[in-house]
């Protein structure tokens, strides 16, 4: 009975070429992709349906053919197929949907600009776990102290660790995703404005953080300005500096005053001082502090700063562009190489790591990594391996995954043979190695659960790997050859000559004037003249020597009703004016040249084209009759109740 139910749930075949079965699911993947059935909302007519369901049978017949021949056995396929494996994997993987859920997450946090101060307590030198136990207590008492009221900033003044604070007193003024570590990011995010948040921990030791304010990116501007350098200490140079961009400044508020001369002549900064002081544009967060409140400050395109200081001098700051901040879309790539540059990327690869090993049965033998860990400890690798081979450990399963048992042995070929580059930084030799293969081994577990189970994953990469097939066998037995095959396609072109045929054709001098300015002249001298070989050199010589963009010539014999300027002419007048797309044209026409046969010269690029077509037929025809193709009508007219279902 079980069996019966098994088969009455299998799925039924479309077609059967040959000895092998293609299924519906293949023909609905393709035909979903075609443009004219997608525009037309899911549905398509029965000739639509027949002509694709044509196309399907003819492509499964070629398929058939290549894997015959064994085209999918090359290197070079290999090579071709496993590329594209590459990327054609990456949106199903739960990396990629981690990793698209953070570029929304900082996307999204984009549309705010927040304003923080912040109290560091770092590390001591070797720090001791009762190091680290004794700064988080003093970070606590110092989150305990504002909460009751203290002063942040004057806290971090006098408590924090960050070099700035004593000038900022912990203020870090505005900015916005991806411009702090992620820890700190997320905590900022997080709080209400007036906030005080709990010890947050980052590579630079304990934070606390106090929101001061957030509101809406302004997006980026676009600033030029004009540089006066000062970095002296001296009271007397530095009043002289100022008064002399005060006298700057005041020039500017002249009328008569043109920017760009003025920078060029007292900016400071060599790279844009002949470029108007032109800089890229910049965003919350991007610049220093001083020169970005004065730029953002801005509000009219062309409007002027006083001058404002920062730690590279003076500077005068004129608005140039305003842009909101840019679509997701835009900022995609951005986004993603930010976020592949710090520290959430180990945290995705984490989270990919924990979910790989839980939909995995990943299982490991603790006692035996120990053992591992002990034999590697001080020894090089090789030294290493030696003493592993000597316990007797290499058959040992070291941990399962995707109900794959891995061996010790596994790992240390691995670690032979992978050409991996491992960073060992802090961690054991053995530590670092083994959770790179780790790593490699769930990544394969989830490629092989995907092309086990996930069907559109299936078909997508069945596409491909079928595309790359045909592409082989067409060029071989179509494309290449009818390129390559000269007595090929002489003998097509001379067995098919009634296919090259000129219609009646004239002489003509077809000049379209580009330059208004140049018809007249043009005009008076072609108005007394006919049809001449060497009016072309005429023409060039009286106008195009000082003049080359005056006007184009066209000279060739062609067939006036199909050219889209002679059609327009009359057959009959040996100079006239024709107006068409805009454009002057003057027309000269010379002898008439009747029907008759297209040289093999004259007409090579469509002889190549129909010879083409014509072994792509031939190829079509042999694989007919070398396959028996067997329809499931049943099937296939379900298929068209399905596509064509509103």
């Amino acid at each position: 009975m079980k069996s019966e139910d098994n088969m009455s749930n299998a799925p039924v075949s479309l077609m059967t070429i040959g000895n092998e079965e293609v299924y519906a699911d293949e023909f609905l993947h393709i035909i979903s992709k075609n443009r004219s059935f997608l525009e037309k909302e899911g549905t398509i007519s029965k000739a639509d349906f027949e002509e694709n369901f044509d196309l399907f049978v003819n492509f499964k017949l070629k398929v058939k053919e290549a894997e015959n021949r064994g085209l999918h056995q090359t290197e070079e396929f290999d090579r071709e197929f496993s590329m594209f494996k590459e990327d054609l994997i990456k949106p199903y993987l739960i990396k990629n949907s981690l990793q698209e859920g953070e570029l929304m997450k900082a996307y999204n946090r984009m549309q705010e600009i927040v304003k923080a101060s912040h109290i560091l307590l770092q590390f001591p030198t070797n720090a001791t776990r009762e190091d680290t136990i004794a700064v988080y207590r003093m970070a606590q008492k110092l989150k305990n102290q504002a909460d009751e009221g203290e002063d942040f900033n004057e806290l971090a003044f006098v408590h924090s660790e960050d070099p700035s604070a004593k000038e900022n007193k912990g203020n870090l003024g505005y900015f916005t995703a991806l411009q702090m570590v992620h820890q700190f990011e997320d905590a900022t995010y997080g709080l209400k404005i007036g906030e005080v948040s709990d010890p947050i921990l980052t590579d630079y030791g304990y934070h606390i953080i106090r929101l001061e304010d957030r509101k809406p990116n302004p997006g980026e501007i676009r600033v030029s300005h004009i540089l006066i350098r000062s970095q002296s200490s001296d009271p007397v140079t530095e009043e002289r500096i100022l008064r002399k961009v005060s006298e700057i400044y005041q020039e500017l508020q002249k009328p008569e005053s043109v920017w760009e001369e003025v920078c060029a002549q007292y900016s400071e900064d060599q790279g844009t001082r002949n470029t108007g002081g032109l800089l890229p544009f910049i965003g919350i967060g991007s610049v220093i502090p001083e020169f970005e409140r004065v730029a953002f400050s801005l509000n009219e395109i062309g409007e002027i700063s006083p001058p404002a200081k920062t730690p590279y001098g003076y500077h005068i700051i004129r608005l140039e562009e305003k842009r909101p901040l840019p679509p997701f879309e835009e900022m995609e790539a951005l986004i993603k190489s930010k976020i592949l540059r710090d520290s959430r990327s180990s945290l995705i690869q984490s989270q990919v790591a924990s979910i790989q090993k839980a939909r995995y049965q990943f299982s490991e033998n603790e006692t035996l990594v120990d053992s591992l860990e002990t034999l590697f400890d001080k020894n090089s690798r090789n030294e290493a391996i030696e003493k592993v081979n000597n316990a007797q450990l290499n058959d040992r399963i070291i941990f399962s995954a995707g109900g794959v048992d891995r061996t010790v042995q596994d790992l240390l070929d691995y670690m032979l043979t992978s050409g991996q580059i491992v960073r060992v930084g802090n961690k054991n030799l053995l530590t670092a190695w083994y959770e790179k293969y780790v790593e490699n081994m769930l990544n394969q577990a989830e490629e092989n659960d995907l092309a086990s189970n996930n069907k559109e994953y299936q078909l997508t990469l069945k596409e491909y790997r079928d595309g790359i097939m045909l592409f082989t066998l067409m060029n071989e037995n179509v494309w290449q050859k009818a390129l390559e095959d000269s007595l090929g396609q002489v003998d097509f072109y001379e067995k098919h000559k009634d296919r090259y045929q000129w219609k009646e054709r004239t002489e003509a001098i077809i000049v379209k004037m580009t330059k208004d300015e140049f018809t007249p002249s043009v005009r008076r001298f072609l108005s007394d003249k006919k049809y001449q070989d060497n009016l072309v050199n005429r023409l060039e010589n009286t106008f195009l020597n000082d003049n080359p963009l005056a006007f184009t010539i066209d000279k060739d014999v062609f067939e006036m009703e199909s050219h889209p300027i002679l059609s327009r002419a009359i057959a009959n007048k040996a100079f006239q004016e024709v107006k068409a797309n805009n454009a002057i044209y003057f027309v000269l026409l010379g002898n008439k040249l009747p029907p008759g046969n297209k040289k093999f010269e004259e007409t090579r690029g469509k002889v190549i084209q129909d010879f083409q077509e014509y072994l792509d037929q031939s190829l079509l025809d042999t694989l007919k009759s070398n396959y028996t193709v067997r329809i499931n009508e049943e099937e296939k007219n379900r298929v068209y109740e399905l596509v064509t279902k509103k």
